[in-house]
């Protein structure tokens, strides 16, 4: 597997991330803006489910012993897999966090 690094490009960034490159926001190009949290957060869980199924799939091919499937993969993809995992529970967290700090406040 060929691991290369590329130059960080700042201004790519910029324009990923819905903005000029003096930090002002391009009127409807946000992701959040088109679809809104809700939609971000939908995508987000497909992502990890979708990880969590390839890696499980690649597991079961490893364990049928298919040659076309190397054990370095399978590996590689159950780490991204949990660590997607670790991290939308980590997100879980800090909303019910969240949720419960604005339902105990006083009005």
């Amino acid at each position: 597997m060929n691991v290369t690094l590329k130059p960080f490009d700042f201004a790519q960034a910029v324009a990923r991330a819905g903005l000029r490159p003096d930090g002002v926001p391009i009127k409807g190009s946000t992701p959040v803006e088109a679809g809104g949290f809700q939609q971000a957060m939908t995508q987000a869980l497909r992502g990890v489910s979708d990880n969590q199924r390839m890696a499980s799939q690649m597991q079961r091919e490893v364990q049928m012993d298919n040659p076309t499937v190397s054990l370095e993969e399978t590996m590689i993809a159950m780490q991204k897999a949990q660590i997607g995992f670790q991290a939308t529970l980590q997100v879980r967290n800090r909303l019910v966090q969240a949720y419960s700090e604005i339902m105990s406040m006083q009005v």
